[in-house]
């Protein structure tokens, strides 16, 4: 499997918006959704904060596999679903810790359970 390269982690991950493209059928990219996105460790991640009936994330989990562009990135990826609670811990600080100046209206959802249910780990293709 193919691993970030620092640059790319340095360049998403500070990145204030994701662009994410799910697969269509037949593995073309589909329609853009502007995302938020946070790095852990070596990893980066993004949530639904819709949950998992979000028209973009239901389409990620159709496919498993997207594109994305961030910080003057563009990469196709996997799409891995995650259920880990230390992680999702640790995801909800990053998500404060990053987008808390948007303030409670926006930062809030993105912690719930509903979101925290819809996380996805992208990996590099």
């Amino acid at each position: 499997m193919t691993a970030w390269t620092e640059d790319e982690l340095a360049r998403i991950g500070t990145a204030d918006e994701l662009q994410i493209s799910p697969a269509r059928s037949g593995g073309k990219p589909g329609r853009a959704t502007t995302i938020w996105v946070v790095p852990d460790g070596d990893d980066l991640y993004v949530r639904a904060y819709r949950g998992r009936g979000g028209q973009w994330f239901q389409a990620a989990t159709a496919a498993h596999e997207g594109r994305i562009s961030a910080g003057g990135v563009t990469k196709d990826v996997t799409l891995a679903e995650v259920d880990e609670p230390a992680l999702g811990d640790r995801l909800d600080a990053a998500y404060r810790a990053k987008y808390g100046h948007y303030g409670p209206d926006y930062v809030d959802p993105m912690v719930a359970e509903t979101a925290r249910a819809a996380t996805l780990r992208l990996l590099p293709r």
